[in-house]
């Protein structure tokens, strides 16, 4: 076995550092080096031992979570899972975390410990380990791109750009940690009039609305979390909802959603294969296939369907990814027609197939 992943548990509630604790150090390939009630506290702990991840809550007593992470993104950018409570006010604070350079989220317990050592331990393992693969040099590089983009488009707003090819043309994305940050660099550089875009992020539910009312106010296109039924258009981009699946399916010559409930695929619910999947059928090669930053393989092989039956299809490249593992595992199947940087993928999509 090699190293262990140190970890470093900081939240206010005694119940809850003594779970997540008890939860993190069932797994041998974690261990907790340290609990803190606070930021002030888990920073002297940290100086004399720092930690790979730390786990966070947000709202705190003395220094709330926000601040803390500002400090350590400035001063030793370290992998940071933002725990989360399941409510709205949360998921704004949360948001906030993410694009100050949080790489993951959980959903922290309530009252029910015990029915979340049950329910979502794996969950929690899996983000911290997914954190301690995070290229911070990416976090790092995202928050000066998103920056100087704010202020360019302060400056100079985007024109309003024809597509290359016409409406019918949809876009699906797939991506998971790392995301939420990477989404808002690429839709916010997409003009109005672009392609219908489809979109799972693995979130949590109750996170969801809030990120695309977020991204919303920020981009040029419209975006919204996605309801069944719904028409897919241009220039509209469509998130599917935490804790439902979201496909893509056809009425004559119209693209709708469906968003269902269902057991998870890949651990996750929603599912990027589930979505590719029905993309292949449904668009094929009208679509275009986006896979981006976050762990595991889910959207690999739904993204090898999509390329199978003619759409195009891109992958973000190790350099600009939170986490190289969505991406990887489609290049190793052969999956992706181009491997970009984030930087570069709005204009493939607004460029499509043939002029690329």
């Amino acid at each position: 076995m090699g190293r262990q992943i140190k970890v470093m548990v900081v939240d206010d509630s005694a119940v809850v550092r003594k779970v997540m604790s008890a939860v993190l150090e069932r797994d041998p390939e974690i261990r907790v080096i340290g609990v803190a009630p606070d930021p002030i506290f888990a920073i002297e702990k940290m100086r004399r031992d720092w930690p790979d991840v730390v786990t966070l809550d947000v709202e705190m007593p003395r220094m709330d979570g926000i601040t803390f992470l500002g400090k350590l993104m400035a001063e030793r950018p370290t992998p940071v899972v933002i725990c989360s409570s399941l409510t709205t006010a949360g998921a704004e604070t949360t948001l906030q975390a993410l694009a100050a350079g949080a790489v993951a989220i959980i959903t922290k317990p309530g009252l029910g410990v015990d029915d979340f050592l049950q329910d979502s331990s794996d969950d929690l393992i899996a983000a911290v380990k997914a954190a301690a693969r995070a290229n911070m040099g990416a976090v790092q590089r995202g928050q000066q791109a998103r920056a100087q983009q704010r202020e360019q488009q302060r400056e100079h707003p985007a024109p309003r750009l024809a597509m290359a090819q016409t409406t019918e043309r949809l876009v699906a994305i797939g991506t998971s940690t790392g995301g939420t940050v990477a989404l808002e660099t690429l839709l916010t550089e997409l003009p109005r009039v672009s392609p219908g875009i489809v979109i799972v992020q693995h979130m949590p539910e109750m996170f969801t609305a809030a990120f695309a009312a977020r991204l919303d106010g920020l981009c040029q296109i419209k975006v919204q979390e996605a309801r069944d039924g719904q028409r897919v258009l241009p220039g509209q981009a469509l998130i599917a909802p935490g804790g439902k699946h979201m496909q893509l399916t056809r009425s004559g010559a119209q693209y709708l959603v469906e968003v269902k409930d269902g057991p998870p695929v890949n651990r996750h619910k929603p599912s990027v294969d589930v979505l590719f999947r029905s993309v292949a059928k449904w668009a094929g090669k009208n679509a275009m296939g986006v896979i981006m930053t976050g762990m595991g393989d889910d959207g690999a092989r739904g993204l090898k369907e999509m390329h199978d039956a003619g759409a195009y299809t891109l992958a973000q490249d190790e350099a600009s990814c939170v986490v190289y593992g969505m991406p990887r595992e489609a290049v190793k199947l052969g999956a992706a027609d181009r491997i970009l940087p984030l930087a570069a993928l709005a204009a493939a999509i607004m460029k499509g197939k043939a002029e690329t």
